[in-house]
Formats: structure tokens, sequence, C-alpha cells
């Protein structure tokens, strides 16, 4: 393992009143040398530098804590979080290592994404957290994983109307649906209302700040899960994307 600095990585964490130990900090540079070393060989990130990495990736992953107005809201309970659409393990790899309490589960359509976020798990020996192949409508729609998540999280580029047709079906009553946003929100929440009544969702609380010491925009929309999603829900692959529920 190379020696990369963490001083950066504990400013960063100090800022979102996060403490890693040694060894956490070790499986992230661990991390971090996996991810370039398959990126190698397949597409998993465009972000190679290991600071970048550290700020946009790591960093962006665990601003999760800034969802909630109580720091201590994700450490407070074992809660079961499916990371949807989970690409290289962002957000859900980071939130592990730092909250190894948690129990996730990681869903991408991709098999050799999984393959890799398998050998992640493996040889970070990670503990209650698993990678699955599938797309969010077909998965969402077995009883294994339907409405079975106190969390549901997402990285994914996609419209708020259409990642909540995604995601709240894997939400339990009272758990939530939280999508990392890079953008200001505003006309996106707005046509996402009739949608996230639809689904059973409700917006509870919306969270704007900066990544640590840069110029890099974040917002976190805290939805809450207060009935059950229609079964038609999610619909047929493209449909949502397609014929947004907003529109309908």
């Amino acid at each position: 393992m190379q020696n990369h600095s963490i001083e950066t990585f504990q400013k960063y964490m100090a800022a979102f009143h996060i403490t890693l130990s040694k060894e956490q900090y070790e499986q992230f540079i661990h991390y971090y040398e996996l991810l370039t070393e398959w990126n190698s060989f397949m597409n998993l990130t465009a972000i190679t530098d290991y600071d970048e990495i550290v700020l946009k990736h790591f960093t962006d992953s665990l601003s999760l804590v800034k969802a909630f107005s109580d720091p201590d809201f994700l450490i407070k309970k074992e809660y079961s979080l499916i990371d949807v659409g989970t690409g290289a393990g962002f957000p859900a790899i980071p939130l592990k290592i730092a909250f190894p309490h948690l129990k996730i589960t990681m869903l991408d359509s991709l098999q050799k994404r999984v393959k890799f976020l398998d050998e992640v798990i493996s040889q970070l020996q990670l503990k209650e957290i698993r990678a699955l192949h599938g797309r969010a409508e077909d998965a969402a729609k077995t009883k294994e994983w339907r409405e079975k998540f106190d969390l549901c999280v997402s990285r994914a580029v996609a419209n708020l109307t259409v990642l909540s047709e995604y995601c709240l079906p894997f939400t339990n009553i009272n758990g939530y649906f939280i999508p990392y946003k890079s953008e200001k929100t505003e006309s996106e929440l707005a046509g996402a209302e009739r949608a996230l009544s639809v689904l059973g969702g409700k917006v509870i609380r919306e969270s704007e700040f900066y990544l640590p010491d840069s110029d890099i925009f974040r917002k976190l929309i805290v939805i809450q899960k207060i009935r059950h999603t229609p079964m038609k829900y999610p619909r047929k692959a493209g449909l949502p994307a397609k014929e947004p529920l907003n529109e309908a």
C-alpha cells in the first residue's frame, strides 16, 4: 500500500464532524488503489488523482451526514441502506467504511462493476454489505427488496421525478430517500411534486452546502416515505424517463 497523505482528508472529515481511525483511513487508501487499478482496464471513474478522489468521491459520499440536523443521525441505529446505481461504490462504500454498523446493499446494472465491488468488499474485509447486479425497475418489484430499506441513496445523474420512481419503491414506510444533487433544484423539486405524492414520498428537508475548502456545491433532499408506493411503480425500463410522472 502506497503512502498517501491523510492530513487533508482528516481536515475534510473534521468539517463534517466525522472521526475515523487509522485503520479506516487505510481502508480508504486501499479502496483508492483498487479503484485506480481496475480503472486502468474498465471505466469506473473519470477522476483518478488521489486528492480529487478524496474530495469529490470520498468526502462527497460522506456528506450524507449533512442531510439531518442531528449530526449523530447515522450512528444511532443499524440502518439498512440501498445505493441505487452505485457505479464504483459511491456513496455506499465510503459510508460503510466510516459507519461500519450500516447494513448496505449496492445495486448496479453492469455485472463488471459488481465484480469490482465484490473485490473491494473482499479486499477491505467489509461485513454486512453486498453488491447486486440488476436494474432498479426489476429489483424494486421483488418481495425481497421492495420497501425493505430504512435509507435509499443515489448519486445517479437523473431528474428527481425519474429518480424518485426508481428509488422510493425500495424505501420502507417512515424511511428516507436521499438523492445527492450538484445544482440548485427549485424547478426540479416543483416538477417532482406530483410524482412524489403518487409514489408516497414527501420532502421534509433540504440541505445545501459546499464541499470543504472548495466551490463545489451540493444539495441533499430528504424525502420521507409516508405511504406505500403503488405496485405498478417503477414502470418498465425507459418509461420513467420517457413519460415522467409529473407530465401524466
